[in-house]
């Protein structure tokens, strides 16, 4: 990306705070960001941390961008969007949206139709650096456009394309949902560990490093998960007979009704969304 490209921040919650912050943190200059928000005493402490520039005017915020960044909740997108629309008319931004649910089309005809948008699905865990997030652009989107989003939002972990906008309901049962699934884990191990004897400040500290080194070890390694798996298990051992038992239990099933059922509650929500029009 361009060190002279300026991006507008139109909201100022935790997510745009740590997409900022990645941003800073891998050398984009402060001086080309802009944010906007209702809360002036908000936008001041965002100023104090990262140095940017602030308004709580939104039309005011996008008229300075190359990259409009709508990190709205759902529920208020249709009056942003129709708010800024004139100046998006007349400047023509790259539109990136980080609203779950909302599709690019509703999206584009809130904001008068023919602008380049792009669909964000990110993760909480963007809040320190390691989100996973899945990124679909319209027609209008260009090549060059494109690369700039995916190095912003890889300033804060993974990105990743999708070609088709329904895919993001996949993305957000898989990575958007996905964080509770591993907190689950780790919450059913404490209680199981503790329950064994083991302090629960201890329990939590040996999964959660379990879980971490599992996961950089998927990262690194040339193997699938099912080898990686393998690698752990000694015929007759303790994984073994633990995984049998998760296996027996229908564990594999059971992830997939559950993943199933985020998907198709997506899939409601954006037609309930998109109903709002």
């Amino acid at each position: 990306m361009s060190t002279a490209t300026t991006i507008s921040f139109i909201g100022a919650g935790n997510m745009a705070s740590a997409i900022i912050g990645g941003m800073i943190a891998n050398g984009f200059n402060a001086e080309n960001i802009w944010v906007s928000a209702p809360d002036d005493q908000h936008l001041q402490t965002i100023r104090k941390r990262f140095g940017v520039s602030i308004t709580t005017d939104n039309r005011y915020c996008a008229q300075q961008a190359d990259i409009v960044v709508l990190a709205v909740k759902p529920q208020v997108m249709a009056d942003v969007c129709r708010d800024i629309a004139p100046v998006a008319q007349n400047t023509r931004p790259l539109m990136v949206s980080i609203a779950a649910g909302l599709e690019a089309a509703t999206l584009d005809n809130w904001l008068g139709g023919g602008l380049p948008l792009v669909r964000v699905m990110p993760n909480t865990p963007s809040l320190v650096g390691k989100g996973a997030a899945g990124l679909y652009a319209n027609s209008q989107v260009s090549d060059d456009q494109k690369a700039s989003v995916e190095a912003v939002f890889k300033s804060i972990g993974s990105a990743q394309w999708v070609a088709e906008e329904k895919l993001l309901h996949a993305v957000t049962a898989l990575s958007g949902s996905g964080p509770a699934y591993f907190f689950l884990m780790l919450e059913a191990l404490e209680a199981a560990a503790t329950k064994a004897g083991i302090e629960a400040g201890t329990a939590r500290e040996l999964a959660i490093q379990t879980m971490a080194g599992a996961a950089e070890m998927a990262a690194q390694s040339e193997h699938d998960p099912a080898q990686l798996k393998r690698n752990v298990m000694s015929p007759g051992g303790t994984t073994e007979q633990a995984i049998h038992t998760f296996e027996d239990g229908g564990l594999r099933e059971l992830v997939e009704k559950a993943y199933q059922a985020a998907f198709s509650r997506s899939e409601v929500m954006a037609k309930e969304l998109a109903g709002d029009d």
